[in-house]
């Protein structure tokens, strides 16, 4: 009951300190208004101006007020929890008033033994505590240079007091080394602990190159260390021996980097040179030898190595002497900083990239920071190895902090070498000198290049040191001027081996994701992974069972011979029917035929129907001449769909369908003399494939006025035509233009859904 009413009473107290009220602007005020109001009042009771006794006292509110309302972090602290200090959002007064209660009922805070109020947090954490964008602009773009160890927490948590000592002392000992460290209070900085994952407290996760990788283990110093180690790439050190140590430093050349050993009686590599190694790994390639092991006599004796002391050593374009090197009992990061800071490139570095361009050839800012790059621009094979070897030289012995020697391939940045070259015949082929200076972002440059190719001899030199003793007193010796395009990436992954070891990373993420993230992580992709799956089958098992009954009497599939008769048949009929059929009257007509019988009947979508008309080859331009002038009207409906069908070759397939209309059509037996003279053209069939049924339309007959006129109940066999060779029947006879009479008609009960319905229970194949 007591702790319930803590926060009560607390809240209950009046806040004492409004930077609004102080400074008696509103809080949606812009910052040009709080700085208006805030110069008004302090110019009106500043001590110096205003002798009023309690001045001093108001100057300050209104300083601490302005201090808190300019900081748009801070604002938005008060603005949520009512103060802007170091308690995030557990304001002072609130403090005091715990105490005051405290006191009251004489009772000692330490009673509790509970660092849950601010004033017995302990301050460790509150130097590593991160905000939001704090996390999202600094400590995510530094986790590329030093992996981070983060602790999420929050107040009340009793499962976070047993972990205090290990992670002061862990965090303590990381920090020295060079690792970072951060924490993350969720009752302040929810949003924050939500981006990262973690959704409890205490959660200890790592983070590096802007990736985070949850901590699963017992909180032990030997366990957090090592997860430290294990956030950290493998290939960062390499083990030197005897056998490998003249590839590993004749590496710079590939590399184009300075090589570094690491002499230390250990027999695992340190963490602090594994994190050194991370922070310097795009400058400098690390080796570490082992000097307790057997097979590092050879190396040892060569660069004289102390075996009792740790002996850090830089070579660069010389292997057999080492370019610097620093000896001390206890290396620390400091020490480590500052000897590798001052050794970070080559003596003649080759530009690889624009960005290792603008780092040794910075923009100039001020005439005091000039910095002029010498330039040797050659090519490879031993055809340039002199040219370099003398540049090497003069490289070495008038090395200056505003002097920066480099070389290019110019085979391999053809750009940047015609932009200084200007393409002329005498550096075909052969290394030439430049001097240049960087003038802005954009690739603008002043440059002055030697007269002459670069071959090494001395007169090159003493004409290179002239140049640079005039520059030194005449800046405007560099005369020419030009624009250079960025330089190419030479060492750039080829795209496959960025995709693969993307894809490797994405693997590994998934994994962790799946076997040791929060599940509540999971849960939204989960639910899409099984939703998909479920949508998948369902459609597949839906499918399967409802197109049971058709599949058993799926057609074969038609040969190819048929199919290129049917359309040599269509090319022939529309090029006949063009010729005589009005643009007005054109109606898209199809073969019904065993190639797309599925697509056009079997498989009709719901809804759609498809008008038939059935003919003969003798009959086919007229009754599709007629048929087109009568449905012409209807096109518009994109839920109808036009075909005929032809009877010489498809008579059983009708003969079986006009089987369920029994009494519409009456169909002789199999012993009738007339079954093969029967004559159906003329009839048109409207099928409705997905609800198995058909109407049915019969021929009008030459005189007949009366009922005969497409109802799908009335039919007389009497109407056809027992011989087809008869001029009633011939091709483009007036007699068979008017089977298809009063067909419009016909089709307008069809869409009423007046017409009689004849079910099927599937559909014949179309053979």
């Amino acid at each position: 009951l007591l702790l319930l009413l803590l926060p009560a009473l607390a809240a209950a107290a009046p806040g004492e300190f409004d930077p609004y009220r102080v400074l008696g602007v509103g809080r949606s005020s812009s910052q040009a208004d709080i700085k208006k109001a805030y110069k008004r009042l302090a110019r009106e009771w500043h001590p110096d101006k205003n002798k009023d006794p309690g001045a001093e006292d108001k100057f300050i509110q209104i300083s601490k007020a302005y201090e808190i309302l300019s900081n748009e972090e801070k604002r938005a602290n008060f603005d949520r929890y009512g103060d802007a200090g170091e308690s995030q959002g557990f304001s002072q007064q609130q403090h005091r008033q715990f105490h005051r209660f405290h006191d009251g009922f004489y009772f000692d805070e330490s009673f509790f033994h509970f660092p849950f109020n601010a004033e017995r947090r302990d301050t460790f954490d509150e130097k590593y505590l991160l905000h939001f964008s704090h996390y999202i602009n600094e400590i995510v773009p530094d986790s590329f240079k030093k992996p981070y160890l983060i602790k999420v927490t929050s107040d009340w948590c009793f499962s976070c007091i047993p972990i205090e000592p290990v992670w002061k002392e862990v965090a303590q000992e990381l920090e020295a080394l060079g690792g970072g460290i951060g924490v993350v209070h969720t009752g302040y900085e929810r949003r924050l602990a939500h981006h990262m994952g973690a959704h409890s407290a205490p959660t200890l996760l790592g983070l590096i190159n802007g990736k985070i990788t949850f901590f699963h283990n017992a909180v032990v110093r030997e366990n957090l260390r090592q997860f430290v180690e294990n956030l950290l790439p493998g290939n960062l050190v390499e083990k030197i021996t005897d056998k490998n140590y003249i590839n590993f430093l004749s590496g710079w050349r590939k590399d184009n980097k300075p090589h570094v050993l690491l002499f230390d009686h250990m027999p695992v590599v340190p963490l602090l040179y594994k994190l050194t190694a991370f922070a310097y790994r795009d400058y400098l390639s690390f080796g570490y030898v082992y000097v307790g092991l057997r097979g590092t006599e050879e190396l040892s004796s060569q660069y004289n190595i102390n075996v009792y002391t740790p002996t850090m050593m830089i070579f660069k374009e010389h292997i057999d002497r080492p370019a610097d090197v620093v000896q001390a009992r206890e290396m620390n990061k400091q020490l480590i900083d500052d000897f590798l800071s001052q050794n970070k490139f080559l003596m003649v570095t080759r530009l690889t990239s624009q960005r290792l361009f603008q780092e040794l050839c910075p923009v100039k800012k001020s005439h005091r920071q000039r910095k002029h790059c010498v330039v040797l621009l050659t090519g490879e094979g031993e055809k340039f190895a002199e040219a370099y070897e003398s540049f090497l030289t003069f490289a070495v012995a008038n090395t200056k902090n505003t002097l920066k020697f480099v070389h290019v391939y110019s085979d391999r940045q053809p750009e940047f070498a015609d932009a200084l070259l200007m393409d002329e015949e005498k550096y075909h082929g052969r290394s030439a000198v430049v001097i240049l200076e960087r003038r802005n972002n954009a690739g603008k440059i002043a440059y002055k290049a030697l007269e002459e190719a670069w071959q090494g001899s001395k007169e090159d030199n003493f004409i290179l040191l002239d140049l640079l003793d005039q520059l030194r007193t005449d800046p405007g010796l560099l005369s020419s001027e030009t624009v250079v395009a960025d330089l190419n990436d030479e060492l750039a992954p080829m795209f496959l081996i960025r995709w693969f070891y993307s894809t490797l990373d994405y693997i590994s993420d998934c994994w962790d994701s799946l076997f040791h993230s929060n599940w509540r992580e999971m849960m939204p992709l989960l639910s899409l992974l099984f939703s998909a799956l479920f949508i998948l089958f369902g459609t597949v098992i839906v499918q399967a069972f409802s197109d049971s009954s058709d599949t058993r009497d799926a057609p074969p599939s038609g040969k190819e011979e048929t199919a290129a008769k049917t359309e040599k048949n269509d090319a022939s009929f529309n090029k006949e029917s063009n010729s005589r059929i009005p643009k007005k009257g054109f109606v898209e007509v199809t073969e019904l035929t065993d190639i797309n019988y599925t697509s056009n009947l079997v498989r009709l979508r719901p809804g759609h129907m498809n008008v038939v008309l059935i003919l003969s080859n003798s009959t086919k331009t007229p009754l599709l001449q007629k048929f087109a002038l009568e449905v012409y009207t209807f096109t518009g409906s994109s839920s109808l769909h036009f075909s005929f069908l032809s009877l010489d070759k498809h008579r059983e397939w009708l003969e079986y369908l006009l089987e369920f209309a029994q009494d519409a059509a009456p169909i002789p037996n199999q012993y009738d003399k007339h079954f093969l003279e029967r004559d159906y053209t003329g009839y048109v069939l409207a099928l409705n494939g997905h609800k198995k049924y058909f109407c049915l339309f019969k021929p009008h007959r030459s005189g007949d006025e009366g009922g005969t006129l497409g109802s799908c109940k009335d039919y007389d066999a009497s109407q056809h035509a027992e011989a087809r060779g008869k001029s009633s029947c011939s091709p483009g006879s007036r007699s068979i233009k008017n089977k298809l009479h009063k067909l419009s008609f016909w089709m307008e009960r069809l869409l009423e859904g007046s017409l009689q319905r004849f079910y099927i229970p599937s559909w014949p194949a179309l053979d």
